[in-house]
């Protein structure tokens, strides 16, 4: 019986053999999850209808599980079609959930297709989708390290 709120068995073994610089991506609802994943990644999609399940909610179970070093957001382009004024609010939201489970990590964006690159990476085990519909919510994870 686990102990944490992550109880999803697939996504639970994928983890369980990933280890420290391991990346994990919570795509939003528009991400290309299916053409990005990295050559030792798997898909897992939690996308049962729009906005069900979010990235926020998907972000809360992993932190009960995983030590997280690095928290990447995809960077928008200023000339693109979907571009916002400033950043988007789910950024302030992770900002908060982050610092909720105690990290004081910075939420660093990647800029659009350095992001797509990182994902493609070797060290890219799981991309979690979810039916999040806001804007710019995709959010790469980089394992850390369990601390004696």
């Amino acid at each position: 019986m686990l102990k944490h709120t992550l109880i999803h068995p697939e996504i639970t073994a994928i983890l369980a053999r990933a280890g420290h610089h391991s990346k994990v991506l919570i795509a939003d609802g528009n991400y290309p999850a299916s053409n990005t994943l990295g050559p030792n990644a798997q898909l897992v999609s939690l996308n049962l209808a729009p906005g069900i399940v979010t990235c926020t909610q998907v972000l809360e179970a992993l932190l009960t599980a995983l030590p997280i070093e690095a928290a990447n957001t995809m960077g928008i382009p200023a000339d693109d079609p979907y571009a916002l004024r400033g950043d988007p609010p789910i950024w302030a939201e992770y900002r908060s959930i982050l610092s909720g489970a105690g990290l004081s990590i910075p939420l660093q964006p990647i800029p659009k297709w350095d992001f797509y690159d990182a994902v493609a990476s070797r060290d890219h085990v799981l991309t979690i989708q979810t039916a999040d519909q806001r804007l710019w919510a995709n959010l790469l994870l980089t394992i850390g390290v369990r601390q004696p």
